[in-house]
């Protein structure tokens, strides 16, 4: 019998590059009457890729905004830094927001990784080896807080004690997004906690390879590996032709100069196949 494989198309957005409320707007109503199935954007306090003074509007503001004033569309943050939020915060913000949605909020989660900006704010950035023991814990206490009854969690970050968080999320969790290509520790923490493994900057001839230890992983859990969505996220540009399309891309590059400038070095990092 062969497997089903069903495929969604969805947005995703750098909230930190020049985002306002009036370009806020038109990307929800373009995202919901184009029939995408989510919006989702980045969690930055800055512009991170050319221009600081660029216009950052704040993630969770614009996301309790869609929350009202959308209604098909599944949205949320790729990815919330733990290193910004503490993750019974976050739980508590992500499960009121999703209620107020009608259940259509994933919570995607991260370990932190710009430097620059958590100096520029005072916001402490240890160690690799920190940021993802911090990641994984708090991965855990977001899924205990969502089980509906007192939970003790012993850990050396973010322990819970007889803990509740109510209103639970719609349907008693919102899906929780990790990313990740890490062998390690962050497909350990998408084989325990996830619902959604994200990824990004990979090939066609790699995936296998990480397929295969996530599953392991799972394995080990005793989790059934096909229960977590994949989803991969790449750059596109549009043109009606080669000649708008490569106008577009320059202007893309414009805003994030790290966005590859031919199809070579698009292919090298597993945007096209």
């Amino acid at each position: 019998m062969e497997a089903r494989v069903a495929i969604s198309v969805c947005l995703m957005i750098e909230g930190q590059e020049g985002l306002t409320w009036d370009r806020w707007r038109r990307l929800a109503r373009a995202a919901e009457d184009g029939g995408f199935e989510a919006l989702f954007r980045s969690d930055h306090l800055t512009g991170l890729f050319g221009d600081p003074k660029r216009a950052s509007l704040d993630t969770w503001a614009s996301l309790t905004w869609l929350a009202s004033n959308t209604s098909r569309i599944r949205f949320g943050p790729l990815v919330c830094p733990l290193t910004f939020h503490h993750p019974a915060l976050l739980a508590k913000r992500a499960a009121a927001v999703a209620e107020l949605s009608g259940g259509r909020l994933d919570l995607g989660i991260g370990a932190g990784w710009h430097e620059g900006e958590h100096a520029m704010f005072g916001i402490p950035f240890p160690s690799l080896k920190e940021r993802m023991d911090r990641f994984e814990c708090g991965a855990r206490a977001i899924r205990a807080l969502w089980q509906g009854h007192p939970v003790t969690l012993e850990q050396p970050y973010y322990p819970l004690r007889e803990a509740e968080s109510y209103p639970l999320p719609p349907g008693g969790r919102a899906p929780l997004i990790i990313g990740g290509r890490g062998e390690q520790r962050a497909l350990r923490v998408v084989a325990a906690c996830a619902d959604e493994w994200n990824t990004t900057r990979i090939t066609r001839d790699d995936y296998p390879a990480k397929r295969a230890v996530l599953e392991r992983h799972c394995r080990a859990v005793g989790r059934e590996p096909s229960l977590i969505r994949r989803s991969l996220m790449v750059p596109y540009i549009v043109g009606r032709d080669a000649r708008e399309r490569d106008a577009r891309l320059a202007n893309a590059r414009r805003i994030v100069p790290r966005v590859p400038d031919n199809e070579a070095a698009w292919r090298a990092a597993g945007f096209l196949f």
